[in-house]
């Protein structure tokens, strides 16, 4: 190794900071921009809430102005504000709820109920089964009978009685169907069923097909549809051939207790595990902590012009809001909730967790703040260049200077720390380091803060890529000196000691060696081909910022070493239990850089070559912002919509629920899809989920990750969904609003400090000259 020793001792002698002599530095290649944006259209945003209840709910029912009815066996409550008041009139259990003729109806033991602007009035004498409206009148049904409802009286339709228990009645197609366990039956001309071609009696609704089961609960309309819901999914009748919705058919739980029509031609179903929004091409499923407080959907209503879903489970009511959203507006809403929720400090930004003993969130001090604040970094450079907006540069400035002071804060050129910790703050100071070591604390050198040590991998990826697009896109005056000269101390720092990151102990962090040594052992060929994508790409960044030769010459000597043919195996699937999703983002945040400073044409060829690999293994989770930079590297657009899609199903809480998705009977592989990582469990996956079914996250986390969460303790930043969505729009994936309504544009200022932490009250950050 005598070639890298002088080598090692010229780098030290020729490091300048200056940066102004040399040849002039490189301009990145550009980056794709589409011509063809997807649009900022209105969506509608889920807004969830949560009532509980003591009694499990039965009935639910909106009036008209978004008044929730409930029914337990206790009676009637009526929502106000976060609980659930009983209502006076009515005794009982309450089985059904139903709104008809803008009027409330409530089916008790007693019998068919009515309230009227004088209170509640019973509906004549009979026992109730359920009721519907028919025809421009209300229809109902006992047991055996169907019935019209004049005033307070029922008069009979019909003479004979239905062949089996009624339980649920429907209008359909302009016709009256009847269903009762296992049965279907249409109600025309005065008689239940018909004739079969041989003229014999006939009560069954349909001529061809079958119920996907016997076990049916619930009937409703949509259209030309008419949905049963059955323990094995639904069946479906149109016109009289019945056919079945099961989870092959991309239903997501079975077991369907209650089905609704929703606001035009959707349908609501309520199962034993979670409600799903059925669209006719769309599945979503709401279950888990973020959306119900229990399991069980017994009843389901839907108020069209509130836009609101009511869910009635054993332990109280889920309500989901749909408010008109567009991206722009989520992005402005999710930058009032990093203020808002006390989730910046120091020009960083931070997780916050739960405290036991205070009761309330206060901000964890990780393992990785610095990496994580890169992707609010730039975020808020492609921010600016879209929109030329002063704060957007007024933020980045503001980040980038605290990304600076975490690697002047060591003392150690080129070294930045994982995180900082203020001393006597309020928070969670990580106690927990790499590879299970405890963390490793030092004090700057003012005594006032300690800074978190053997900093890895993830920390140098996030510099180069967030500080790189800072440079190019942001930074003005002494600025693109500083940024140019953070990234050349770092490079050096690497060079300097033999391709290694040294920490205070004069030692290799845990997760910070890329030196030809470590390749040769079992670890290090594990880990080679993702480190030679890091490594190669610092060099390569920092030889194109800033035109020093000594970086050139780094770089070449890496490629005389071997290192570009690493890069192809950069993605391992296999042995699952060393599968680790994390390592995805590192690996962009190195492409990024890599494939844009190379001017080589057979290595740039190679380089594509492995993230065409890496691509295709992570392409099924459907993650955007893997998608907007695979896109914006290699012009190829066919993972647009479905990361449009992912960026809008974001929630706006969050908090991190605990989740489930292994039961589910939708867990296969999309067509078009190959699912090639190894394993189940938390290392492999056959689908993606929505963040609606499992949690809001950071580029770092795994959409094909079935169950999970923290029961609310925990609440990720939003800094991985800015960073997609400014990307998008500044390659012009996702084009710009077009509404001018400042209601789907903007969200009104919101005090929710009381939910989050409380602000920072520690010393001032310094500058860094």
């Amino acid at each position: 190794m005598n070639w890298f020793l002088s080598f090692q001792l010229g780098a030290v002698l020729s490091a300048s900071y200056v940066l102004e002599a040399g040849p002039a530095p490189l301009d990145p290649r550009p980056a794709y921009r589409h011509s063809n944006p997807l649009p900022d259209a209105v969506y509608r945003q889920e807004i969830g809430e949560q009532i509980p209840s003591t009694q499990p709910i039965r009935a639910v029912a909106i009036t008209p102005g978004g008044v929730i009815w409930t029914g337990t066996d206790g009676g009637l409550a009526r929502r106000d504000g976060s609980n659930l008041v009983p209502v006076p009139g009515l005794l009982g259990p309450i089985a059904r709820l139903a709104v008809l003729d803008q009027k409330l109806w409530a089916i008790t033991a007693t019998g068919l109920h009515r309230q009227d602007a004088g209170g509640w009035t019973r509906v004549g004498n009979e026992k109730i089964v359920d009721v519907c409206d028919h025809r421009g009148g209300v229809v109902a049904a006992s047991e055996r009978r169907l019935f019209r409802v004049h005033g307070e009286s029922l008069e009979p339709l019909g003479e004979k009685d239905c062949r089996f228990p009624i339980t649920r009645i429907v209008s359909h197609t302009d016709v009256l169907h009847v269903h009762g366990s296992g049965r279907l039956s249409a109600f025309s001309q005065a008689r239940f069923g018909g004739l079969d071609m041989y003229g014999f009696e006939a009560d069954q609704a349909w001529d061809w097909g079958g119920l996907p089961s016997p076990r049916t609960r619930d009937v409703a309309s949509v259209g030309s549809r008419l949905f049963v819901a059955t323990d094995r999914g639904l069946g479906v009748l149109r016109g009289m051939s019945l056919t079945a919705l099961r989870g092959p058919d991309g239903l997501p739980y079975e077991d369907a207790l209650c089905v609704v029509r929703g606001f035009t031609n959707d349908l609501w179903i309520g199962t034993s595990r979670g409600a799903i929004r059925f669209l006719g091409n769309e599945w979503h499923y709401f279950s888990g902590q973020r959306w119900l407080p229990g399991e069980a959907v017994q009843a389901v209503a839907v108020s069209v012009s509130d836009q609101l879903v009511a869910l009635a489970t054993d332990r109280g009511l889920g309500l989901i809001r749909y408010e008109p959203y567009t991206l722009a507006k989520k992005a402005a809403y999710y930058e009032q909730h990093l203020e808002a929720w006390g989730q910046k400090r120091l020009g960083l930004t931070h997780k916050l967790e739960w405290d036991e003993v205070r009761q309330e969130y206060v901000r964890e001090i990780g393992d990785n703040d610095g990496g994580y604040t890169g992707d609010y970094l730039a975020a808020q450079c492609y921010r600016y260049a879209v929109t030329q907006d002063p704060a957007a540069r007024r933020e980045a400035t503001n980040t980038f200077h605290a990304l600076r002071w975490l690697e002047a804060m060591t003392g150690i050129p080129g070294f930045p720390a994982r995180s900082v910790w203020a001393k006597g703050e309020v928070g969670h100071k990580a106690l927990g380091g790499s590879g299970g070591y405890p963390a490793e604390w030092h004090d700057t050198a003012d005594g006032q803060f300690e800074w978190k040590g053997d900093t890895s991998s993830d920390e140098l990826c996030s510099h180069f890529y967030a500080v790189g697009l800072f440079l190019e896109l942001a930074a003005q005056g002494d600025e693109i000196r500083q940024a140019k000269a953070h990234l050349a101390r770092i490079a050096d720092h690497l060079i300097q000691h033999g391709w290694q990151l040294v920490d205070v102990d004069g030692k290799p962090t845990r997760w910070g060696r890329w030196d030809p040594e470590y390749f040769k052992t079992d670890e290090g060929r594990y880990d080679r081909g993702l480190q030679c994508v890091e490594l190669l790409s610092y060099i390569r960044t920092a030889a194109a910022v800033t035109g020093e030769p000594r970086f050139e010459t780094a770089y070449q000597q890496l490629v005389e070493l071997g290192y570009p043919a690493h890069t192809l195996r950069q993605r391992n699937t296999s042995p699952p239990e060393s599968v680790l999703h994390f390592l995805d983002e590192l690996a962009f945040w190195g492409y990024w850089n890599l494939l844009r400073y190379e001017p080589n044409p057979e290595l740039r060829g190679l380089y594509r070559r492995s993230l065409e690999r890496t691509y295709e293994v992570v392409r099924l989770e459907q993650q955007p912002w893997l998608n907007f930079v695979y896109a914006a590297l290699t012009g190829e657009t066919t993972e647009l919509e479905p990361s449009v899609r992912h960026l809008r199903e974001w929630p706006l809480d969050l908090r991190v629920w605990s989740y489930q998705n292994s039961h589910r009977a939708d867990l296969r592989t999309p067509t078009g899809y190959v699912a090639l990582k190894a394993g189940g469990g938390a290392a492999g996956g056959l689908r993606p989920f929505s963040p609606r079914e499992r949690e809001p996250m950071r580029w770092d986390a795994w959409t094909l990750q079935a169950d999970g969460g923290s029961g609310g303790r925990d609440v990720v930043e939003p800094g991985g969904w800015l960073v997609a969505y400014w990307l998008a729009r500044y390659h012009g994936f996702v084009a710009a609003p077009t509404e001018t309504d400042p209601t789907v544009l903007t969200v009104p200022v919101q005090e929710n400090r009381q939910l989050g932490a409380q602000p920072y009250a520690g010393p001032p950050r310094p500058l860094v000259p």
